[in-house]
């Protein structure tokens, strides 16, 4: 197999992210490189235009707003990446590379050959740290951060749960997020890829924990460092998303608790998120017309 590696990224309107995004590339490996860019059907010609712009980029169409996996899914199956290489990262377009972000986590790939999925460090746009490496959502510990996260966010079950409190350290974690991924190709295809169930959140929980499942790790690689925007997508309507979100999250803990049995417990989940739900949807519709 070639030194090439391909880096695929979900476009759906992205702007001057874009652009960010294809530049900083040149930064964070000394491989050649080929960027995909699935899109979701962008509006603003940012594809486009990148295209003309950067030699390396390739635009496939996916025909509609199919979600993140689905399309990353796409992308894989049309050049073939989990059958002709040996890794391949997984990116948002509002992801700033940092140097040697790539060839780092290309390292540590070595260092854990078991490794389906390394993620680096992230860092939010003023420089802290996103705690994008977590353990699995367990009923308590995943269910007191989302019932009580809102309203107490320094609680201990989400301190637990996302991390936060811990050094920066190499290391095996439960999942990590989908923003930005270094994918083993084997450990992809073993497990087909994103369950294109989920059309935005929780496909990078549900990704991890199947890789787990299947006997492969989730690294985290804080040596390697990427800048994450975020919300280029998910902020032009947050009432939805927001509703998305909890929609996604009963599908994963449904997933979880299929037998006849658990079905009690499959209710609560359902009861429970989807009060949640319309409490934090009218809040978010509250606040936006308090901006209006």
């Amino acid at each position: 197999m070639s030194d090439e590696l391909y880096v695929v990224t979900v476009t759906y309107s992205p702007g001057p992210h874009l652009d960010r995004f294809l530049a900083s590339l040149a930064h964070a490996t000394d491989r050649p490189v080929t960027v995909i860019m699935a899109d979701n059907g962008s509006d603003d010609g940012t594809p486009e235009e990148a295209v003309e712009r950067y030699p390396n980029a390739r635009l496939l169409r996916t025909g509609a707003n199919v979600g993140y996996g689905s399309a990353i899914n796409k992308a894989v199956a049309e050049y073939g990446l989990s059958s002709t290489t040996d890794m391949f990262v997984v990116a948002n377009p509002d992801v700033q590379w940092g140097p040697g972000s790539i060839d780092l986590l290309l390292e540590a790939a070595d260092r854990w050959p078991r490794a389906g999925a390394l993620g680096p460090l992230i860092r939010d746009p003023d420089g802290s740290i996103y705690p994008s490496a977590r353990h699995l959502p367990s009923i308590i510990r995943g269910g007191m951060h989302a019932v009580v996260g809102p309203i107490w966010p320094s609680n201990p079950w989400t301190a637990v749960y996302r991390q936060e409190r811990e050094d920066p350290s190499e290391r095996a974690v439960g999942w990590l997020s989908g923003s930005c991924l270094l994918m083993r190709s084997a450990a992809y295809a073993e497990i087909a890829g994103f369950d294109e169930r989920y059309f935005m959140y929780m496909e990078d929980v549900d990704l991890g924990d199947r890789l787990g499942r299947a006997g492969w790790q989730n690294v985290y690689v804080p040596s390697a460092e990427v800048l994450h925007a975020k919300g280029h997508s998910t902020g032009r309507d947050p009432a939805r998303n927001l509703a998305a979100h909890h929609a996604s999250t009963y599908t994963f803990l449904a997933d979880r608790y299929p037998k006849r049995r658990h079905a009690p417990l499959r209710w609560a989940f359902r009861t429970a998120l989807g009060a949640r739900s319309r409490l934090v949807v009218r809040s978010s519709m509250k606040a936006r017309r308090g901006q209006g």
